[in-house]
């Protein structure tokens, strides 16, 4: 296992469609454990596989923020089949340092993927669980949290982060 270098905005690939997983094999398990290690070393709650540069359908989540590993999960090709009720709730981003945004979601999901094993499964969350996943759906599908904001609050943010990268250089 290894801590990978998380992707922050503007880098390419997190605006990139995610190509769906062919075969899980050992390389597939190896990021996951990878991602999983990288999450609770950021720390966070959830990593999809663009954000660690691999344009890859896989998303992990810790919502117990690594206090228990009963609790984490990795999807591998999830679809969510349905969606419904509403919350909102701030989000941050990995991808997003100090970036936090009010976004509105489906309060419970039912999402179908496969488990690292390779093993079909549909699972039913709410709450803080169904709001992580969606979160890490979206960067399969190249949605960050900044296409939540309006056109004057997504400039800033983003320049914000451009500022922000040009100082660390």
């Amino acid at each position: 296992m290894a801590v990978r270098k998380i992707r922050i905005f503007p880098d390419p690939v997190l605006r990139q469609k995610t190509d769906p997983v062919e075969e899980v094999d050992e390389g597939v398990r190896t990021l996951i454990a990878d991602m999983i290690e990288t999450m609770h070393a950021a720390p966070g709650v959830g990593l999809a596989a663009p954000q660690v540069g691999e344009s890859r359908r896989i998303i992990v989540a810790d919502p117990s923020s690594g206090e228990d590993p009963e609790a984490v999960l990795a999807l591998i090709n999830p679809v969510v089949l349905n969606a419904e009720g509403s919350q909102t709730c701030e989000e941050g981003c990995l991808s997003f340092p100090e970036v936090e945004v009010s976004i509105q979601r489906p309060e419970r999901a039912t999402l179908e993927g496969l488990l690292p094993d390779g093993r079909n499964v549909r699972i039913e969350v709410e709450g803080y669980l169904a709001l992580i996943l969606q979160h890490e759906l979206d960067h399969l599908n190249g949605v960050l949290i900044i296409d939540y904001l309006g056109p004057v609050k997504r400039d800033l943010v983003k320049r914000k982060l451009r500022k922000r990268q040009r100082v660390e250089a």
